[in-house]
């Protein structure tokens, strides 16, 4: 029996009778240490995040205003993760939020199983992220996809602070709050001469380009009603599925997080 399973091998693995058994130890040895590798990789510490475990998890939760859980896999790896790490990287420019993440094993006694159970995470439910606010009692779960703009947004609006979104200024950002807060085509008026007049500060090209994106938005809305935001973000999203270059595919998608700036305020919270 143990010969047949070698009949689809290459030849240059297929084991005569006297060296069988090193063959067999050599390709153990192999796969163990291909899987060690691979768990090592998959083991490193995402930069910008941090690793909970139950000793520590309730002491990190109570000293920031804003901390993002990952509930995940103890080895997490593939399309999430790289999400994950995006989250991570653009989290990391917001001094009151937290990016964190808790791995959770079903094989072993220290694998984290108690907080996955206190939060009610279940195996199907991973990756599951859950927002904790400073002084709220219950965290707030994110329902969408596991796409990292729809996660940040989630915590802009949830949480109040501002996180750079790719292509996204914060001067502009507010400056867009206001302009969606204000009360009529006057005052929305002057909200955009004062973006015109803040582009005008800006020296960087990349960032004068950002700059234009709001004006547009901006003079869009103006000339086109409340709807307009809504409807250039589901014209964009689906132009961003057709095959694209990568520059184009990264303007787009900066244009969708700027138009993301411009939705109403009303379930966010003072902020922190």
């Amino acid at each position: 029996m143990i010969e047949a399973a070698f009949l689809h091998l290459p030849g240059w693995l297929l084991p005569t009778h006297t060296d069988m058994a090193h063959k067999i130890a050599h390709i153990i040895n192999f796969i163990g240490i291909t899987l060690a590798l691979i768990e090592m990789t998959n083991a490193l510490p995402v930069p910008g995040s941090l690793q909970l475990d139950s000793l520590i998890f309730d002491k990190v939760i109570r000293h920031f205003k804003a901390v993002l859980v990952k509930f995940d896999e103890s080895y997490p790896y593939g399309e999430k993760q790289e999400e994950y790490k995006k989250i991570a990287a653009r989290g990391s420019s917001q001094p009151d939020l937290i990016i964190a993440e808790v791995g959770i094993s079903d094989y072993s006694d220290n694998g984290n199983k108690d907080l996955a159970e206190r939060f009610s995470v279940t195996k199907e439910d991973r990756p599951a992220y859950k927002l904790f606010l400073q002084g709220e009692e219950k965290p707030i779960d994110y329902e969408g996809e596991v796409k990292s703009s729809s996660i940040l947004e989630f915590v802009r609006e949830r949480s109040g602070l501002w996180i750079g979104l790719e292509g996204c200024l914060q001067s502009f950002d507010k400056l867009a709050e206001e302009f969606v807060a204000a009360g009529g085509e006057t005052e929305r008026k002057r909200a955009l001469e004062a973006t015109r007049a803040e582009k005008e500060k800006l020296t960087s090209e990349e960032e004068r380009k950002s700059a234009d994106v709001y004006i547009k938005v901006m003079e869009k809305i103006l000339e086109k009603g409340e709807g307009f935001a809504m409807t250039e973000t589901v014209r964009i999203k689906k132009l961003v599925t057709e095959k694209l270059t990568a520059n184009k595919r990264k303007v787009f998608e900066a244009k969708l997080n700027i138009l993301l700036s411009f939705k109403p305020s009303a379930n966010k919270k003072e902020e922190l």
